[in-house]
């Protein structure tokens, strides 16, 4: 089985906060910047983690 896992470039993010709304399941604003909250992506909140990395306006977002 597969685990999917995020990863946020902090010197990347400008902290717009989309990646929050988008999937708040998976990310939150800490300070100025988005972070991780989970280690592995819950499988329900996948497509909405990969949405939120695709829609990021500087890709800081990094799905592995």
């Amino acid at each position: 089985m597969l685990i999917m896992k995020a990863k946020v470039d902090k010197d990347l993010c400008i902290g717009c906060g989309l990646c929050v709304s988008t999937c708040p399941e998976v990310f939150k604003m800490e300070e100025d910047k988005a972070v991780v909250i989970v280690s592995v992506v819950p499988k329900e909140a996948e497509e909405m983690c990969r949405r939120a990395a695709e829609e990021c306006p500087v890709t800081a977002i990094i799905i592995s």
